[in-house]
């Protein structure tokens, strides 16, 4: 197996040490900024490609999804939900997962801290000292990671907690949410797991901003018809910790969260989004990165504009179609399907967006064949000055 030149490691530690936060260039007053162009960042996908699949650790990082990140002092944290971890073979596929006797590792949640020094998989460990989940579920409960914010040296991220309902791939269900502290040096357990609001049935944490000495906080909830309704709460922090609020509909701010309202788009309807999201503000709009979510796993990403972090929102508009998804796709497979985008604004310079989605299948068998399926894709947005 051939192990990974240094220079391909560096691609990925000197991207993220080179992208230092700039603030987004201002735009026409009235005018939302245009996407003027699209390009894939195939650097990123090539260096993290490279890492899953030349690394010589049985414990490394071979594939993952949600993919938030945050910039800490320790590095750029790179923060997954299911994971599978091991050695990719030769030819590009990898070996039953330990549930079903094979050798491949899978945790629901894990990092990937890409500093100087190279790039690691950070996972848990269980009594018998083999990988296991950063945040670890009781029963048939597991976390699924949320967006975080740094915190001193180290970072809190948000989990959200599901349940298994039935046997397909989607039969699972939202049940609360909480906030992991880690620290530098210790990113392997949590310091401390809090209870968040749960009784709205929100999952909160689908995209976090900093704002003042607190944060802006973005929650999800199924909705009729599809999709998922935007909520939107503040701390009064530091970070996600302190006194919540809640925006209601009234346009104010309540401290019980069953007054959360949802947020709404054109003529002042109820916006429908992806269940992961981004909310980044550029110059003086606020661009949320979602999915489409009136066709049955769609491949669009869209943005819409908003003056105001609590909308209204315009019109979502496609500004890409994911090219592995679909019966037409580049693996052409229906059962490929590309879901929850993010965008990344720490390695943003000027007017652009730096944004990833995940790549997935509905059959578990599929990303077995073809490791290099469930991997985050990269792309970098241009936007009009």
């Amino acid at each position: 197996m051939r192990i990974p030149r240094p220079s391909r490691w560096a691609v990925l530690a000197a991207l993220v040490a080179a992208c230092a936060a700039a603030p987004s260039a201002a735009t026409a007053p009235g005018a939302p900024p245009r996407v003027a162009s699209v390009r894939a960042l195939t650097a990123l996908d090539r260096a993290f490609g490279d890492y899953a699949d030349h690394n010589p650790s049985p414990r490394h990082w071979t594939g993952g999804d949600s993919t938030y990140s945050v910039r800490t002092a320790a590095g750029e944290l790179w923060v997954f939900s299911d994971t599978f971890l091991g050695r990719v073979r030769p030819d590009g596929s990898r070996p039953p997962v330990t549930a079903d006797g094979g050798p491949t590792p899978f945790v629901h949640n894990s990092f990937v801290l890409v500093n100087g020094s190279g790039v690691h998989t950070v996972t848990g460990r269980d009594a018998a000292g083999r990988p296991a989940s950063l945040i670890a579920g009781r029963g048939r409960e597991w976390y699924w990671a949320r967006a975080g914010l740094p915190a001193g040296r180290g970072a809190e991220i948000v989990y959200a907690r599901y349940a298994r309902t039935g046997g397909g791939p989607l039969d699972v269900a939202w049940r609360g949410n909480v906030l992991a502290s880690f620290r530098s040096g210790r990113l392997d357990r949590p310091d401390s797991l809090t209870a968040l609001p749960s009784t709205a049935r929100i999952a909160w944490g689908a995209w976090v901003a900093p704002h003042g000495r607190g944060a802006y906080v973005y929650g999800t909830r199924a909705a009729p018809g599809g999709g998922s309704s935007l909520y939107l709460a503040r701390t009064s922090g530091p970070g996600l910790r302190g006194a919540w609020s809640y925006r209601t509909g009234r346009g104010t701010w309540s401290r019980r969260e069953a007054d959360a309202a949802r947020l709404t788009g054109p003529g002042g309807r109820a916006l429908r989004t992806s269940e992961e999201i981004s909310v980044v503000r550029h110059g003086r709009w606020y661009a949320l990165l979602t999915q489409r979510v009136d066709q049955l796993f769609s491949s669009e990403l869209e943005l819409a504009w908003s003056r105001s972090p609590d909308g209204p929102f315009g019109r979502p508009g496609t500004v890409f179609r994911a090219p592995e998804a679909g019966p037409y796709g580049s693996y052409h497979n229906a059962r490929v399907i590309a879901y929850n985008p993010h965008e990344h604004p720490e390695l943003e310079h000027g007017a652009e967006l730096v944004v990833s989605y995940n790549v997935n299948s509905l059959d578990p068998a599929d990303v077995l064949r073809r490791a290099d399926l469930y991997r985050p894709r990269f792309l970098r947005l241009g936007l009009t000055r």
